[in-house]
């Protein structure tokens, strides 16, 4: 209230009374802002109006008597036709309504105080009489308004439709940006002037020079605003309402207001008939409800009586009822009303949550499930990893594109690549969690923490051209959950009890046996391979049967670490989460009783070829001997000194026991004669 000139200090006249307040002898009204949490949901309640429209539904319940009033515009009319713009609509999918009319003769200045008091009271900045009108509008009913300078129309012809890709255009923050060929564009004759429902153009705006303008009030599609205000990183107040829908029906009441508003505060004449492009009318949603659904979801019976009354409040309206079941029309600015459920919600929003007693019964719609429980088993694994040294990291789902180039197993055009990307560093989303782990890795060595042992969950991302489906834009896209674990440096830490020992991949090994175990799935039912490919330098990979690979771990290539300067062994495992759930949902949990019998222990030192591993050896003996084998363990290998060229020597146990009784000599000798005999054929190994 004291102006907008900074320049020096404030002089007041001598008949200012001291000690008068501030507030006081500059007349400044006292006002009450409320700020209303609106959940996304709600497109409907973003603006006074709305919000006061809801308000009225629950007051009503209580107050009978409480009226809903909007501002009339029973006093607009054409003053004359002198300056009519046409309106032409060429990419109609991506324009529901477009309405339109001219004002000329207007003069533009600063807004009446009482506007400009209301506009900083919400945080805007007033700029004109015209654009506040359009801003103020926006905020009291949700509906986006634009003004376009008329002298900036070229052609006196509106063209609503997309534009050339690469085409420059500047916006009114005084950015230029690149166009893209699906940005739907406010145009003249020439050239664009306004991203449509986004953001105005830096030429087209109205100014202190302008005397004539063209208001427009249009309902766009929201998925063409949502990604053209995406693409370049804009969320304005006209895209945040269009992106979840406005009310289509509701553009020439906005129209007709404005106008009004104009001419009170800028004067001038309405001097077109209005233009009004609206080929499909939106009609509302049509929903049938039976009061049977009503009591049972919210678990009270409402009267009938009541349920109309609240759905009157929120002007839904019942064309017919039918036997309990209700037909209903909601209107189409309630985009978060389309089904019976949604209405059920909304009648028991009104009806309020605080009258729904409880009753000694709770009943749940919610169906028992045979799923594992992924989350118990994360925490379940989390818990054994973390007991045995392990940290758990977090590491960003974006990733650098570098990371994939050249590569044959993840190759770039498998990445789902993001459209603005902060940095080229974080341009698309991750294939594997290696990467992650690695960076960690090198951050932690390079501050002197060389001894590592890390494990991630995580979301990898997947992009399959050759799945892509018009109908499904999402078809070639894939999300899956995985584990990795990282391994590198020692063991242990230097002690006098015993010498440090680097980690090996048997130790990694043995960790994922160990989750194998604890989640009861059977290593022997698994089909295990070797391999090595441009990620390990040796690699085992678990599968199930079928050929669905669950686990591959392994020594990581050295030409992997060289980017990451890292100059150790790393091990690293990858688990497929849902692959690993999957199996774990087939097993059943047994049990067997304490054997009553002794068990027996054999040994064997084979002589094999050195290209035979321990593998078939277990294999072949439990093919062998099904019953009275319980396991094989390999406790010496000897490679070297008096032994011939390509041979090794293996020292393996065999346990034996009968649950039904004690083994005989006989039965023993002859078990361990039939696995000779079969080492023998099979691998051609000897006894040393």
């Amino acid at each position: 209230g004291i102006g907008t000139n900074h320049e020096g200090i404030i002089e007041l006249p001598e008949t200012a009374k001291v000690g008068t307040l501030a507030k006081d002898y500059y007349d400044v009204k006292k006002e009450y802002v409320l700020e209303v949490d609106i959940t996304p949901n709600r497109a409907d309640a973003f603006s006074h109006y709305g919000v006061a429209r809801d308000l009225a539904a629950s007051l009503k319940q209580t107050n009978p008597g409480i009226q809903l009033k909007k501002p009339s515009v029973d006093a607009f009319q054409i003053d004359n036709r002198s300056y009519p713009v046409r309106v032409s609509v060429e990419t109609p999918e991506a324009c529901i309504r477009y309405s339109g009319v001219t004002i000329s003769g207007i003069h533009v200045g600063e807004s009446p105080k009482w506007l400009q008091d209301r506009l900083r009271l919400i945080g805007l900045r007033p700029i004109n009489n015209v654009v506040d009108v359009t801003n103020y509008i926006l905020h009291e009913t949700g509906h986006p308004m634009h003004a376009f300078d008329g002298s900036k129309i070229t052609g006196d012809t509106i063209h609503v439709k997309t534009v050339e890709a690469g085409t420059k255009f500047t916006t009114l923050d005084g950015v230029e940006r690149t166009l893209d060929a699906a940005d739907l564009m406010i145009c003249n004759d020439k050239e664009p002037m306004c991203m449509a429902g986004v953001f105005g153009g830096l030429d087209s705006g109205v100014t202190e020079t302008t005397t004539k303008v063209f208001l427009e009030s249009a309902c766009f599609h929201p998925v063409w605003i949502r990604k053209t205000a995406r693409r370049y990183g804009l969320n304005t107040d006209s895209s945040f309402r269009f992106e979840r829908g406005v009310d289509p029906n509701n553009t020439l009441y906005i129209l007709k207001h404005a106008a009004l508003m104009i001419k009170e505060l800028a004067g001038g004449t309405i001097s077109s008939d209005i233009i009004d492009y609206y080929p499909v009318p939106v009609e509302g949603f049509k929903v049938s409800l039976s009061y049977d659904k009503v009591n049972r979801l919210i678990g009270k019976v409402i009267e009938p009586e009541t349920v109309k009354s609240i759905l009157n409040a929120l002007e839904i309206k019942l064309t017919s009822e039918k036997e309990g079941i209700l037909n209903l029309v909601v209107p189409p600015y309630r985009v978060d009303v389309q089904r019976d459920v949604d209405v059920i919600e909304d009648i028991l929003r009104i009806y309020g949550y605080n009258k729904i007693e409880f009753n000694e019964t709770i009943r749940s719609t919610i169906s028992p499930t045979v799923k594992p429980d992924s989350h118990k088993l994360q925490n379940l694994v989390s818990e054994q990893l973390t007991a045995i040294g392990f940290n758990e990291i977090l590491n960003n789902s974006l990733s650098s594109s570098a990371y994939y180039k050249d590569s044959k197993i993840m190759p770039a055009e498998a990445c789902v690549k993001l459209m603005n990307p902060l940095s080229a560093d974080l341009s698309v989303m991750r294939q594997s969690l290696l990467f992650g782990g690695l960076e960690s890795i090198a951050h932690n060595r390079n501050r002197r923490k060389p001894d590592l042992k890390f494990y991630e969950f995580g979301n990898c991302y997947h992009y399959d051209a050759s799945a892509r489906n018009q109908e499904d834009v999402l078809a070639g896209f894939t999300e899956e959950m995985h584990l990795g674990i990282w391994m590198t440096g020692f063991k242990n830490e230097q002690n006098w009890t015993r010498t440090q020992e680097k980690v090996t991949v048997f130790d990694l090994k043995a960790c994922i046996e160990n989750i194998l175990n604890r989640l009861v799935i059977n290593r022997n039912q698994l089909q295990i391979a070797e391999g090595n490919d441009e990620i390990f330098s040796h690699s085992l990979s678990y599968s199930l049967k079928n050929g669905k690979q669950l686990i591959v771990l392994g020594e990581l290539s050295n030409s992997l670490l060289k980017p990451f300067d890292i100059d150790t062994a790393v091990y690293y495992a990858d688990i497929e989460w849902k692959a690993l759930l999957h199996a774990t949902k087939r097993v059943k949990v047994s049990f067997t009783e304490i054997p009553k019998f002794p068990e027996v222990r054999r040994d064997l030192a084979l002589l094999i070829d050195s290209s035979v591993h321990f593998e078939e050896i277990q294999k072949i003996a439990f093919a062998t001997e099904r019953k009275l084998l319980q396991s094989v363990n390999l406790f010496d290998v000897y490679e070297g000194k008096n032994l011939p060229a390509g041979k090794k020597s293996y020292a393996v146990s065999f346990v034996l026991q009968d649950m039904t009784q004690t083994l005989t000599d006989k039965q023993i000798e002859a078990t361990m004669s039939k696995l000779i005999k079969n080492y023998e054929q099979q691998l051609g190994a000897t006894l040393r």
